[in-house]
């Protein structure tokens, strides 16, 4: 009886809290699913990068002909894109685990959506516009809102 009293003196804030949270939890279903596709996409990416690393060589190798010191270049090169393919594909799984976390409402699925963000804003276009969004709605809006 006591709870019946609550809701109808708070003049339907119950139901106000149960739209609010239900709204959060579908933005954050469709948010889970972008991160899954994108996911996927940057472990493509990754594959494509690593099957075409000779190729990539060869072009810039093609470069460094007049250059006077090539092979650190070409050391400092191999090192670049070694970390480009690991960036992307760490970036691939753990964007497909924060969708899955995401979709199913885990507990770490805003700390693994916020850090595939940071992972993803420096691949423009589709990574800084998805990584952006979402850190503009996971994260605290003011030092109020995360108590």
């Amino acid at each position: 009886m006591m709870t019946a009293i609550t809701a109808a003196q708070s003049g339907g804030s119950v139901r106000s809290d149960l739209r609010t949270s239900t709204r959060a939890m579908s933005s954050h279903a469709a948010l889970g699913a972008c991160w899954i596709v994108y996911g996927i996409l940057r472990i493509v990416m990754a594959a494509i990068l690593a099957i075409s690393s000779g190729t990539a060589t060869v072009m810039f190798g093609a470069l460094l002909v007049r250059v006077a010191d090539p092979f650190s270049l070409m050391t400092l090169f191999h090192a670049t894109y070694l970390f480009i393919i690991i960036l992307s594909g760490v970036g691939g799984v753990i964007g497909i685990l924060a969708g899955l976390a995401l979709l199913g409402s885990g507990g770490y699925g805003r700390r693994l959506a916020l850090l595939a963000a940071i992972l993803s804003v420096s691949e423009i276009p589709i990574g800084t516009t998805l990584g952006i969004f979402t850190l503009v709605a996971l994260l605290p809006r003011s030092p109020r809102a995360a108590d």
